[in-house]
């Protein structure tokens, strides 16, 4: 395993981190998330993460449970949660001083530990002023309830904005963002942040490594019955997935594929080892429904030396829409 810092500051990361979203409650239960997280661990993965709006709760509780029971160290991992969407009343949602306190302490509950690691704004709230939101996060961190915070899918300018807010008032500044990144989806953290790396030092969590299962191959003949697109809850990326911007990433994907194929790796390991090959990346967030598919992913650091030049030039060929010649060796 790799580590790499979260930003600029000292904290150290897994380049390969494991996530609860969409599995934990609804694929894992308790005796499963306890032998993956136990997995990911033996293979030095440190960071756990999870947020208050996945399964309700029931997530986090699954996950704090399972830390439970396996009673490592508090000092050898770190863990994650993420406040906007705790419930349908009007207290229960966004970023509030009141939310993001209630948050915090159910997150606690939940999660069976005495501090979160990371705690981020999991979206942006334009009802509620910055300068509230980044003070309560400042907080809590005085209050030795969070470590480091950050935002997960906020524009470059609304992180600077909380971040400017945060040196006028003598207050502590966003550490890291948790924004979707692949090969599908590359414009927010190549481009858009690409000051905030060097300007505030800025850290990313990427989550959806694979596009929601797009870059493992197991769509490019159909849907299978088993996927999570099938799931309750998940018909807007069933509909993504037919679209006809959907069928041309299968198609994207089905032309990976042969790359992969040359190298001698899985399509999966490629494009997990494609995210890790960008240094702004800290760490890499897998995301899994069975033992056998986290142990495999856990392996994507090893596809990394095959990555060459030539290889990222023919990959960036077929994400542009142009006919790449055969990989050459």
């Amino acid at each position: 395993m790799e580590y790499r810092h979260l930003g600029n500051s000292g904290l150290k990361v897994s380049t390969l981190s494991f996530g609860s979203w969409v599995t934990f409650k609804a694929q894992v239960d308790l005796p499963l998330a306890v032998k993956m997280m136990q997995t990911a661990y033996d293979a030095g993965v440190n960071f756990f993460d999870n947020a208050e709006v996945y399964a309700n709760g029931a997530s986090e509780e699954i996950m704090g449970d399972a830390l439970k029971k396996l009673s490592w160290s508090r000092d050898s991992f770190t863990v994650s949660s993420k406040a906007f969407w705790g419930g349908q009343l009007p207290t229960q949602k966004g970023l509030s001083r009141k939310h993001l306190t209630d948050a915090c302490h159910a997150a606690l509950r939940r999660l069976k530990v005495d501090y979160l690691d990371l705690f981020f704004c999991h979206r942006p709230d334009e009802s509620t002023p910055i300068e509230e939101t980044v003070r309560t996060m400042s907080d809590l961190i005085h209050q030795g309830k969070v470590l480091y915070w950050g935002t997960s899918e906020w524009t470059a300018q609304q992180i600077m904005e909380a971040y400017s807010v945060a040196r006028q008032y003598g207050l502590i500044p966003p550490t890291m963002e948790q924004p979707e990144y692949n090969m599908f989806r590359r414009d927010k953290v190549e481009s858009d942040f690409r000051r905030l790396y060097t300007e505030i030092g800025l850290g990313t969590t990427i989550w959806s490594p694979l596009a929601s299962g797009l870059l493992t191959g197991k769509y490019n003949r159909g849907i299978p019955k088993a996927s999570r697109v099938n799931l309750p809850g998940y018909g807007w990326l069933k509909q993504g997935f037919e679209s006809e911007e959907g069928q041309e990433k299968i198609r994207k994907a089905g032309a990976l594929q042969l790359i992969a194929d040359e190298i001698g790796h899985s399509l999966t390991n490629m494009s997990l080892a494609w995210c890790a090959a960008n240094p702004n990346v800290s760490t890499i967030i897998l995301g899994a429904s069975k033992l056998s598919q986290l142990e495999e992913n856990l392996k994507a650091l090893e596809a990394l030396p095959a990555l060459t030049a030539e290889v990222m030039e023919k990959i960036e060929l077929i994400l542009d829409n142009k006919p790449a010649p055969p990989v050459q060796f």
